[in-house]
């Protein structure tokens, strides 16, 4: 009897700690993947609401191609819809993508088709 309370308490207690873990995060957090093949020098993620793209998140930094960049964002932060903006290194062009609901998607995976000069979004 003894050995089964334990164990109980050990699940009781794992469980409180995921339930933790998941409410220290901002619903709208996010991981950004490059796979578009060229480095991007700036990242903008804004509400669809908003009128301008706000800051930088990237700041100085450059995201190479391969490289996952996990946003995170604000808990007082409500938004559920946002929109992201890339600029690639080498010319300064540009991708956007507007009106993503950040409540259910926590993955953005960006891919450049070369034959159709075309930036895509997949959205898990």
């Amino acid at each position: 009897m003894g050995m089964r309370m334990w164990l109980g308490s050990v699940a009781i207690a794992s469980s409180m700690a995921v339930s933790a873990v998941a409410w220290a995060q901002a619903k709208q957090d996010f991981t950004l993947v490059n796979n578009t093949g060229y480095a991007l020098s700036e990242v903008y993620v804004s509400p669809s609401k908003a009128d301008d793209w706000q800051d930088d998140i990237l700041g100085r930094d450059i995201m190479d191609d391969g490289v996952e960049f996990d946003i995170s964002f604000d808990r007082a932060d409500k938004s559920c819809f946002w929109d992201l903006k890339v600029i690639y290194h080498d010319d300064n062009s540009s991708a956007v993508w507007q009106g993503i609901d950040l409540c259910t998607v926590s993955v953005i995976t960006i891919k450049y088709n070369r034959q159709t000069d075309t930036t895509s979004a997949v959205f898990k």
